[in-house]
């Protein structure tokens, strides 16, 4: 069994250290104190290689001064002179630094939303060998679809976190949280062709882990990946899958809902609230209250109450997504998308569960309104993209040619060249199998005027 600090222990330190560092002359204070422990199982040419235990806490300090913010962190939390020093080394950064005339103080105490599905004790309580169990299930499920399957890394994972912070306006909240994930990454053999790499995962806060799909559906994949063909430049109907999207997603929409990114004139949809920037079958939110969701929690790096916000609705650009310095900067609320690295960072503005609201159509269904085009699950190169531009150009290896709505063989690597918010206007078509893949809840999305570029 993992042993956590309890939640009083966590509260009274970040308490405890407000009151230091305003005693130190701080003209207001913010502590954020974190305990995680994380288990992971890795995999290496399909076999067992290594067990990795993390043990970390810590806390980060924030204070300001004249309105100039200093930031300092220990992980010594159980030394008191420790985490005065820290306060000390804050204030000292405080007065280094110039002021900030567009600060506006810390975030005011707010009610808390309940949320679901974010804490299973069972997770808390998986030991290592449980975790070698579930990962030689994975990796068994994949060798028994076809001897030509070779797992290649992956892994099973487990983890707890749990956080507290408090500020000089009687802010104080505590939250914890547990998750478990496992992967599989596969290839195939067959005479003296070599597929690419074909991967698979389930992550989730509670313990309904499913190591046998995840083995199988990587296996499957990666069989179908077998005797590729060539693909000449074309203009095509293209179905991006939830990892595909996540990448490009990732690189460029998400960059250009955050605040600071707009105020900083680097978002095109500067000055857009209200107009319509996507296709009319698109609508997209950020919830953070997303039962179960990856990145759900009572509140965000700063204590702001997380919440969903419409940005996206049918096709209407609603909202950016705000921490507390950048919504105060325009006189406006935070939206609670304040993220930090643990205790080791001050906040920046990060989606929680971005959320593409799905359609009804399911999977075989969004095929079959297919008559020529292509399946992609995986994208390489989506962090060259541009994010003020929207400029994309990514290789997507492998893929699979759609036929009259059936898949009907694999083809070789290709090249997919665009904008991404020209592609937001160009989607048709939304399916209802929706699954989240890390900070992004998504189904497959169907996308007209995709440039192809071949051999």
């Amino acid at each position: 069994m993992v042993a956590v600090l309890e939640k009083n222990f966590l509260i009274s330190l970040a308490e405890n250290a407000v009151k230091s560092a305003l005693k130190l002359g701080a003209a207001e204070a913010e502590v954020y104190v974190y305990d995680g422990q994380a288990t992971n199982i890795g995999i290496e040419l399909g076999q067992i290689i290594k067990t990795d235990r993390i043990i970390d806490h810590g806390l980060g300090i924030r204070v300001t001064l004249n309105k100039a913010v200093g930031f300092a962190y220990t992980n010594l939390i159980g030394d008191p002179q420790a985490i005065e020093n820290a306060a000390t080394q804050a204030l000292s950064a405080a007065k280094a630094s110039r002021p900030d005339p567009d600060w506006h103080g810390f975030p005011q105490n707010k009610p808390y939303n309940t949320i679901q599905g974010t804490f299973d004790q069972k997770i808390v309580d998986l030991s290592p060998e449980d975790l070698v169990k579930i990962t030689a299930t994975m990796i068994d499920a994949a060798g028994e679809v076809d001897q030509r399957i070779f797992p290649i890394a992956g892994g099973v994972g487990s983890g707890y976190a749990a956080n507290a912070i408090a500020n000089s306006n009687d802010l104080v909240a505590f939250d914890q949280g547990t998750i478990t994930e496992c992967s599989l990454a596969t290839l195939a053999k067959d005479e003296n062709a070599t597929t690419p790499v074909c991967f698979e995962f389930n992550a989730s806060r509670n313990y309904n882990l499913n190591p046998s799909w995840v083995g199988k559906e990587a296996a499957k994949l990666a069989l179908l990946a077998l005797k590729p063909k060539p693909v000449p430049t074309q203009t095509s109907t293209v179905i991006l899958t939830q990892l595909a999207l996540q990448d490009l997603f990732a690189y460029t929409l998400m960059a250009a809902i955050k605040a600071d990114n707009v105020q900083r004139n680097q978002s095109p949809f500067k000055d857009k609230i209200g107009t319509q920037v996507a296709s009319e079958n698109l609508s997209i939110c950020d919830d953070g209250l997303y039962p179960g969701g990856l990145r759900t929690s009572i509140f965000d790096g700063e204590g702001v109450p997380q919440q969903k916000t419409p940005i996206i609705e049918k096709g209407i650009l609603q909202n950016f997504i705000y921490d507390n310095y950048s919504a105060k900067k325009v006189n406006k609320e935070s939206t609670g998308n304040a993220a930090r690295a643990e205790y080791l960072s001050t906040p920046s503005i990060s989606t929680s569960n971005l959320r593409i609201l799905p359609g009804n159509k399911t999977s075989q269904q969004l095929l079959t309104e297919v008559q020529e085009g292509f399946i992609i699950f995986y994208l390489q190169g989506a962090h060259s993209s541009n994010p003020i531009s929207g400029e994309f150009s990514v290789v997507a290896n492998p893929c699979w040619k759609i036929k009259n709505g059936e898949i009907t063989h694999p083809c070789n690597a290709i090249m997919l060249a665009g904008n991404i918010f020209e592609l937001l206007k160009n989607i048709t078509l939304i399916g209802a199998n929706e699954r989240q893949v890390g900070s992004m809840i998504a189904p497959w999305i169907l996308v007209e005027g995709m440039k192809i570029i071949g051999k």
